[in-house]
């Protein structure tokens, strides 16, 4: 269950900070109907756990047969995410979405591909982020961590499309800010986790 809920809590700080795909679920939410929201929410679930996955498993593939590969993913998704976690807890503008998104079931779907996997940012961080990881876990523990990073994904993306839908007069940067921020703080907190986990194995500490 531990290794679950890591897995639960590291989906969500990386899938809930603003980003495009964040903003394409929320543009389907203030523009359509909430039936064609939780549509819209559902086809980027899909595509963002076909991302987890790859990253995951793909980069968790390299770092299994190479040793110093999981050291310097170690410390590149150690330094990454610290990065990122700043970036997030600092900034103080935060844009709200001003692109429609009411459109066919098809267009619908090739934008979320594209609003996922054609975002080189989101797979360079979700590979150092997930890959990282996979380096940090027990073998028998991958099964749990990612149910726990899929669940993230479901939760987070249903929840924000039928809340923006619901409380739309209300979804303000001032929201979004807060968001990023809390997202930001556990991202570092995380980061400096797998820079501890590094500086162990090489015996610094």
């Amino acid at each position: 269950m531990l290794f679950f809920l890591q897995g639960l809590s590291l989906g969500l700080a990386y899938v809930a900070p603003i980003g495009v795909q964040n903003l394409f679920v929320i543009n389907a939410a203030l523009s359509c109907t909430r039936t064609e929201a939780l549509r819209t929410a559902c086809i980027v679930v899909f595509f963002d756990i076909s991302l987890a996955m790859a990253g995951f498993f793909g980069m968790g593939a390299l770092i299994e047969q190479w040793e110093l590969a999981r050291q310097i993913v170690l410390g590149t998704g150690s330094l990454a995410l610290v990065y990122m976690g700043l970036r997030l807890a600092l900034s103080r503008h935060t844009d709200m979405p001003t692109f429609n998104t009411a459109m066919p079931l098809l267009k619908t779907v090739s934008m979320a591909c594209v609003v996922t996997w054609f975002n080189p940012q989101a797979i360079i961080d979700v590979s150092l982020l997930l890959g990282s990881f996979r380096a940090a876990l027990p073998a028998e523990a991958s099964t749990l961590f990612m149910a726990g990073v899929i669940s993230a994904s479901c939760l987070w993306f249903f929840s924000l499309s039928a809340l923006t839908s619901l409380f739309r007069s209300r979804f303000t940067p001032r929201l979004l800010r807060f968001i990023n921020l809390i997202c930001g703080v556990v991202i570092l907190g995380y980061g400096l986790k797998l820079g501890w986990t590094l500086a162990q194995e090489m015996g610094l500490f």
